[in-house]
This record gives C-alpha cells, structure tokens and sequence, in this order.
C-alpha cells in the first residue's frame, strides 16, 4: 500500500511541473504563476472510491498540516444527467438493472440531510433536455449545471443558460441562477434557503479569498478555521447544518454579473489564431469535385 506522505509528495510534485508549463504562455502574470506553485485546495474524486483508501485519514492530516482546503466528494453530490429511466440508461450506462431504484433512492434521501447537497447536471444537447424535477425529489441546496465534453453534442454558456432559467421556471421559483461562469460553460443554482436578508449565503469560508479560482466546485471549499471548529463540534456529537458554514457571495459572482464569475482582478486573455489558406493540388481538387 502507498504510504500516505509519498502520495502526497508525488501529487505535489506533480501539481509544481504542471503549473512550470504556464511559463511564458501570453496572460500568465508572474504573480499569478508564483501563487499557483502553492497548492491550497485539494478535491478527492469519489470516483475510484478515494475513502477506501485505509490511509485516508493520515492522507488528509499531511494536507492539513500544509493548510490545504480539502474536499472529499460524497454521495451529498450527485449527477443527475437525465429525467427519465430511458434517458438515463442511454447517457450513463449503468451496471445495474435496478439503476433506476438505486438512483431515485439517493435522491431521496437527500432530503433528510441539513448540509450542503447539490445535483451536478451535464447539458447534453440533443438528450436530456427533458424537465428535470428537482423541487419534489431530494430539494438539493444547489444545482450544478454544466456542458458536455464533445463537439456534436456539446452546450454552449447561452444553452446551459437557458436550461438553468427553464429548470428555475419548473420549481416555480424555487431554485435561481445564482453564479455562471462563461469560459467553462457553467451556472451553479441555489435555493431559496441560502438567501438571508435578501442576501445570498452561497460561498463557504476559504483560506484565501484572494485567490479564487474559476471552477464552480471552489465555492464549496470550507476554509481551515471553520472547518476546525466544525469538527470540535461533530466530535461533540452535537448537530449541524449548511447555515454553520456559509458565507456572503460577492457581488461579481452573482449570475449577470458582468464579470461573468471572473476575479475583478483577474483578464481573460484571448488568442487570436489566424487561419491559414491552403492551395489544393490538382488531386486534391478532382478528389474535392468528386465527393
């Protein structure tokens, strides 16, 4: 078994060569580039089943000790890539013939849980753009919408957009658009319950809040201070839910903003690529013709 300080060492060097290659790449300031060598967040995939891992614990002691945010992804996080059992099996391909039951059980057993809990949505455009219920189901305190990874069936922002205002109009008003992030063709949804005061209560306490980055998944992130004194108090036994560890989302990450979920001091450098004319040969023209 890998010991867990190697693991840790191994993923840190790892993370220093990725962020070495941003060297000289056009909008990557020096600063930008210095901060990224830090690593401070660290998400552990559900998929491949992480907390099986028997040194799991020890794992997160030497990210903690670096005062590195952890996520460990639970079943609190759930895909939800369809709304109907023949959708679903045709997008997921599922293992099991009872996928159906399985799934619909998760959802709702959400319901009883008073921590954060959201539904991750992957618009595919041509399959699921069929209404997905999520107010009568397991009422997940957020509603993760993002694109699909493919050309031919990829959403664009404004397509995602229009899914997340038709699945707003579905709740009745229920859930809202609360962040979008144009580049990465994502808008995250909230419930009502994260509004106090007409403010919105979205974000958890980071580490940093500086150094924000552009995925949605960052906003989760539970800052070392808090989260140490929430697990003196799940220690203690005593109970707790998503409003012990919320915070005031800022006004530029809001959905409409102009900065569409940008840092105000961040720019988006854009290339521009310059296509170039290619003569075809004269085998190439009759092959042309002849198609």
């Amino acid at each position: 078994m890998d010991d867990p300080l190697e693991i840790f060492n191994t993923a840190a060097d790892l993370h220093t060569e990725m962020i070495n290659q941003m060297k000289g790449v056009p909008g990557v300031t020096q600063e930008r580039l210095v901060e990224g060598l830090s690593a401070r967040y660290c998400a552990l995939s559900l998929v491949g089943e992480p907390i099986m891992y028997l040194e799991i614990s020890m794992f997160l002691d030497e990210l903690q000790k670096r005062r590195i945010s952890t996520l460990l992804v639970t079943s609190l996080y759930v895909s939800v890539d369809a709304a109907t059992k023949d959708s679903s099996k045709a997008i997921d391909r599922p293992l099991f013939g009872d996928f159906w039951e399985r799934f619909i059980d998760s959802l709702t057993a959400l319901k009883e849980k008073q921590q954060q809990t959201v539904y991750r949505l992957t618009a595919v455009k041509g399959w699921n753009r069929e209404d997905v219920d999520v107010k009568s189901i397991g009422k997940p305190s957020f509603v993760e919408i993002k694109t699909y990874c493919g050309s031919e069936n990829v959403s664009w922002h404004s397509n995602v957009k229009v899914f997340s205002e038709a699945l707003s109009l579905k709740s009745e008003g229920e859930y809202e658009g609360l962040c979008e992030h144009a580049h990465s063709c994502s808008v995250l949804s909230k419930t009502r319950k994260v509004k106090v005061n007409v403010l919105l209560y979205t974000w958890l306490v980071t580490a940093s809040v500086s150094s924000f980055g552009v995925y949605l998944e960052s906003s989760f992130f539970l800052g070392f201070k808090r989260r140490f004194s929430l697990m003196v108090q799940v220690a203690s036994g005593r109970p707790f839910n998503s409003e012990d560890y919320m915070a005031l989302t800022p006004s530029w990450a809001i959905y409409g903003a102009e900065e569409s979920r940008y840092y105000p001091n961040q720019s988006w450098y854009r290339k521009k690529v310059t296509s170039k004319v290619k003569k075809l040969s004269n085998s190439e023209l009759y092959q042309y013709r002849a198609a």
